[in-house]
């Protein structure tokens, strides 16, 4: 355990970050499997619709940082073929 003030600090400031990021990964993980059942239903407009609400949350995660820009770019971009695929 860290005895110096600033470690202490830093700790704690790392723990709550920690949390916010999990918070956030997790939010954007129930996004993409609710379209994904949204796409395994069949149903196109619900999946339009959830494909729509995923890529919001999807490029607000990776502005924050909690994901790498390209990251995201590459999860859109399989949703979107999903979504595609669906149509034809």
């Amino acid at each position: 355990m860290a005895n110096i003030k600033s470690s202490k600090k830093r700790i704690s400031v790392i723990e709550k970050k920690t949390a916010l990021n999990k918070a956030q990964k997790t939010k954007m993980k129930t996004h993409i499997r609710q379209f994904l059942e949204a796409v395994n239903s069949g149903n196109e407009q619900e999946a339009k619709d959830k494909f729509k609400s995923a890529e919001k949350v999807i490029r607000k995660t990776a502005s924050k940082g909690v994901i790498h820009k390209s990251n995201a770019d590459r999860k859109v971009s399989r949703l979107a073929k999903k979504l595609n695929s669906m149509a034809q």
